[in-house]
């Protein structure tokens, strides 16, 4: 297994999350990006990262885990942890929510 920095803040534990990031936003299209994400991750690890953005507006609009599961069968743990994401998190995904929300006006009526 691949040994990580110690220094978080480090320019090693950064410069490559960095350009990932920066080729993700180059990306105009949602399908160029889901494109780029079938080329980059496994089939699990895009079904993990869908099941968490999938439980992100359920959690938002106050639905009980309980019944997030039922509707989505993401498990009670993982539903957990994006919860304590979205509380104390770095913010990406209400920022990504929001700039949906404005890119589709009817979602926010």
């Amino acid at each position: 297994m691949k040994r990580r920095s110690t220094h978080e803040g480090s320019e090693t534990a950064t410069g490559p999350l960095l350009a990932l990031s920066e080729a993700l936003a180059a990306l105009g299209q949602a399908g160029e990006v889901r494109a780029f994400l079938e080329d980059l991750c496994t089939p699990a690890e895009l079904e993990a990262m869908s099941d968490r953005w999938r439980v992100v507006p359920l959690l938002l609009k106050g639905v009980p885990y309980r019944e997030i599961h039922d509707l989505t069968q993401v498990s009670v743990t993982t539903i957990g942890r994006v919860a304590r994401t979205l509380e104390r998190g770095a913010g990406g995904y209400a920022a990504a929510v929001q700039r949906q929300q404005a890119a589709t006006p009817s979602a926010s009526h």
